[in-house]
């Protein structure tokens, strides 16, 4: 079992960003930890009586470095007798609010992972993306993260923004690649509704060329693409918790604006702080039906190194797997089939599936 912790508090607001975050409610950070903590409480009953354990835990935002580390003590107290041996735990962090104090504190309740939310090295595109960092700030945070001692450290890197070259991300990977990361998350940019880049559609790039270039330079580099959007220096430093939700594990969902999955449905806390605040363990539910986790498998196995297993297609379905064998567009290995071009995963998996 997973376990995710929603921190929806930022600095700033990026530009692109849609996930739940605010920038105007620091006032309410101290409540806001009380409450998950309450919810907290609810979900690890569930671990108990299922007689489970945490295989990962993720903590995301949001901005999760924008609460003193101090806030999150009693979560890792509740959390501690539910972890597996040597279970990974992450937190994203900002290059700014990521201080030595802030990063020593979190590696002492047992953090081993850390994500930043880079996004580039140039400082005209980070100002373009609405980030509140510059180079120099994400470069001394990766490189302090290391001399602390995390286990692993990761880097996002968006691209398909606008005036985005070969070259000019051939700049961000080598800069990223020149620092102690462990693991590369390249995004493509997406806009959506109620972000400052909605209804700027000429701020995104499509050129599905430029991506396969991006993939085989950072395989060239030394870091192996395991997921659309995922590539790790080495196996152990791939992200098990992502492995998780690609594998359909069921996982909790703490915070305001989190998803958990438990029992084939979904639950959906409130998404506004305060009322989060009021009433963290009244959640909405999404009950899946069999065919939408089929789907979901589908799906998620062919955008990763997951794969998916052949039992779960029926007569018609297994017929168009063999044709996408044939092509060499699938491979089939130890009753599971693999897909090696993560870009054509959706079209793949709903050909199959339609």
């Amino acid at each position: 079992m997973l376990l995710y912790i929603h921190i929806p508090f930022c600095d700033s607001k990026c530009y692109y960003c849609a996930f739940n975050s605010y920038t105007d409610k620091f006032h309410l950070k101290h409540n806001y930890m009380k409450a998950l903590v309450k919810q907290l409480k609810f979900e690890l009953e569930y671990v108990k009586k299922e007689n489970k354990k945490l295989e990962t835990v993720f903590i995301g935002g949001g901005t999760p470095s924008s609460i003193k580390h101090e806030e999150y003590e009693e979560v890792f107290e509740l959390i501690k007798p539910y972890l597996e041996k040597n279970c990974e735990i992450t937190t994203e962090a900002n290059p700014n609010s990521a201080s030595e104090k802030w990063l020593l504190g979190m590696k002492s309740f047992g953090v081993n992972r850390i994500s930043f939310g880079v996004q580039s090295f140039d400082n005209e595109k980070l100002k373009k993306l609405g980030r509140a960092h510059n180079s120099k700030s994400a470069i001394s945070a990766i490189q302090k993260a290391s001399c602390i001692g995390f286990n692993g450290i990761n880097c996002d890197i968006i691209y398909g923004v606008e005036a985005d070259s070969f070259e000019s991300l051939k700049k961000d990977f080598d800069t990223a690649f020149s620092l102690p990361i462990t693991h590369l998350s390249a995004y493509s940019l997406t806009i959506e509704k109620g972000t400052k880049f909605y209804n700027k559609s000429e701020i995104k790039i499509d050129d599905e060329e430029l991506s396969y270039e991006i993939f085989d330079y950072i395989n060239k580099c030394g870091f192996t693409q395991y997921e659309i959007s995922n590539f790790s220096k080495a196996k152990e430093f791939e992200s098990k918790h992502n492995y998780g939700y690609w594998e359909h594990k069921e996982y909790l969902g703490v915070g305001a604006g989190a998803v958990g999955y438990k029992q084939n449905s979904r639950y959906y806390p409130k998404k506004d702080i305060q009322e989060y605040i009021n009433e963290p363990i009244k959640y909405e539910i999404e009950n899946l039906s069999k065919k939408d986790i089929k789907i979901e498998k589908v799906l998620l196995g062919f955008r990763s190194s997951t794969g998916v297993k052949i039992e779960l297609f029926n007569e018609n379905e297994l017929k168009k797997v063999q044709d996408l064998i044939d092509e060499k567009k699938l491979i089939l290995k130890d009753d599971k089939v693999y897909n090696q071009n993560f870009l054509l995963a959706d079209e793949l998996a709903l050909y199959v599936i339609e």
